[in-house]
């Protein structure tokens, strides 16, 4: 291809990388799919100083970007450790995040008149995070969303997220979405950038990850997983109830969940508790009203449970060395999916988790394999 071609390439490729890019404020350009892009020669003739970007639709903050000027050789040694999706996968990675992206500020918008928040939070919901689940897919695919703005990834297989975590930049916010077995919560902690555990279910399993995570990284955010729709087949402790809460509203609530939390609070200085997350049931996501009850049994036992916190740990969320449990005095809520992330956001999920939308069908596990 002549040079020029490949310049219009890179131009292109350019423009669908650059919102978002990075998190600081200034840095240096190590894109390994332009770097890919570009011939020896055009790269060497190629200065780019001080462009900054903007986003086309989605509202996120623009850094001002710095392009470091080098020869090829020396480019792609700094760039050879991170795998490299091709510009049309990129291209249709970069297109459906975007769309998805669109979706959750959409349905967000829509839900912030019609969902209650706990009356003591200090701060109103903030748009839902957007985790990326790339369960089986490869780490060229997950650089393409991270060039893309993406930062929030979810996996479901502790070994599978061990070997990309390894593999794949430390600004990655990795979510353990999976079932977790004790005798993998030291593998797992071992991670620096996990940055949550959506799917504690066991006080075992609280203690494992704890006594594991080491004092010279971040505390991992953890999430009780409820099984609001009652499915054998699925994971998760029972949901609370407003009736739970008014049986006997003067004495100490003594549930699975209430004990897990309070568990993770009083001895797990290396976890920090922050919210509840479900998988709701297919049928409820296919209702024809657009209601979800699964959804709703959860935020009733967000609410049920933030009242027992609150009572008996009314400074944990004020505390000069950070906060105990919750965001902003309020426990989150992880619901929704690629077939109903929107109706989750209505119903008030704070994190949606999308992965078919996002990076398509994939394979079943042992073809991944």
């Amino acid at each position: 291809m002549p040079v020029s071609g490949v310049r219009r390439l890179a131009r292109k490729h350019m423009q669908l990388a650059l919102p978002s890019l990075a998190s600081s404020p200034h840095f240096t350009y190590k894109n390994p799919y332009l770097v890919s892009l570009l011939s020896r020669r055009a790269l060497r003739r190629t200065t780019l100083i001080g462009l900054a970007g903007n986003s086309s639709s989605h509202n996120h903050p623009q850094p001002t970007v710095h392009f470091e000027t080098r020869n090829y050789q020396s480019s792609m040694s700094a760039t050879s450790n991170y795998p490299c999706a091709t510009l049309e996968r990129s291209t249709e990675l970069s297109d459906s995040l975007e769309e998805i992206r669109k979706q959750v500020e959409l349905a967000w918008t829509e839900s912030k008149s019609k969902t209650a928040e706990p009356a003591d939070a200090s701060a109103p919901r903030p748009e839902p995070t957007l985790i990326a689940v790339s369960k089986y897919k490869p780490a060229s695919d997950i650089m393409a969303c991270y060039a893309a703005g993406q930062r929030d990834f979810g996996e479901n297989y502790v070994q599978e997220l061990v070997d990309k975590a390894k593999d794949l930049p430390l600004e990655i916010r990795w979510h353990f979405i999976g079932t977790l077995q004790s005798n993998k919560s030291k593998i797992l902690a071992a991670i620096p950038n996990l940055h949550c555990l959506q799917t504690l279910t066991s006080i075992k399993a609280a203690r494992a990850l704890n006594a594991a995570r080491t004092l010279d990284v971040p505390r991992v955010n953890v999430m009780i997983q409820v099984n609001t729709s009652g499915e054998d087949a699925k994971s998760g402790l029972p949901p609370l109830t407003a009736d739970t809460k008014q049986t006997n509203p003067s004495s100490t609530l003594n549930t699975d969940v209430t004990d897990l939390a309070r568990f993770v609070i009083k001895e797990c200085s290396r976890l920090r508790l922050v919210g509840l997350m479900t998988i709701g049931s297919i049928a409820e996501s296919r209702s024809e009203d657009g209601t979800n009850h699964d959804f709703e049994r959860l935020r009733e036992t967000r609410d049920v449970l933030h009242g027992v916190l609150g009572r008996e740990f009314p400074q944990a969320a004020t505390k000069e060395d950070g906060e105990t449990w919750g965001e902003s005095g309020r426990l989150l809520l992880s619901m929704g999916m690629s077939s109903d992330f929107e109706v989750a956001i209505r119903a008030g999920s704070d994190v949606v988790r999308v992965g078919t939308g996002i990076f398509g069908s994939r394979p079943k596990k042992h073809a991944a394999e």
